[in-house]
């Protein structure tokens, strides 16, 4: 597994080894042990997995304390752009963002800590994004800010108008988050 130091301080990319042949591939996407040693000393209690269509942008989502999460994000088929944004409030990097390509075939996940609203837009028709959570979903922590905040300045690589949820497209600016 290769670590990489991204943009935001604490939010990792994370390459794993793939062994490939005439048969295909294999490799090893999550061990504790080394997840540990390497990027963060966390246990994660629950997976989630959703299905975009191109254009989609989901987020930007995070839960608060004390049910703030962790998560560790891949792409099991077709790929997306994916968004960390520091809303840790005493930090330097407040309302900075990061964003990295995963996908099916590059196989990099993105660790991204509490502390972090995190969303993406899938760049391909039948975007499968998994992801693991270092605390249960709470209705009663989940918060959301909005996916264009000027304040915030992402750069999605939007060509149409995005789909979006209404939830998210009502969700807060940062500054009224």
């Amino acid at each position: 597994m290769k670590v990489t130091a991204t943009a935001l301080e604490g939010v990792m990319m994370i390459e794993p080894q793939v062994f490939a042949d005439a048969r295909g591939y294999f490799y090893e996407s999550f061990n504790h042990q080394r997840f540990r040693e390497l990027v963060a000393d966390v246990s994660f209690v629950q997976d989630n997995q959703s299905l975009s269509g191109k254009g989609v942008v989901r987020g930007l989502h995070y839960q608060i304390a004390p049910k703030a999460q962790g998560k560790l994000v891949r792409v099991v088929a077709g790929e997306i752009l994916d968004v960390a944004v520091d809303i840790r409030k005493t930090s330097s990097q407040f309302g900075k963002w990061t964003s990295v390509i995963l996908s099916a075939e590059n196989k990099k996940q993105l660790w991204i800590p509490e502390g972090f609203a995190h969303g993406f837009q899938a760049l391909s028709e039948g975007a499968q994004v998994l992801y693991k959570t270092t605390d249960y979903w709470s209705a009663a922590h989940e918060r959301a800010i909005r996916w264009d905040d000027p304040a915030i300045g992402i750069d999605w690589p939007l060509l149409e108008a995005p789909i979006i949820s209404d939830k998210d497209r009502s969700a807060p600016l940062l500054a009224d988050a």
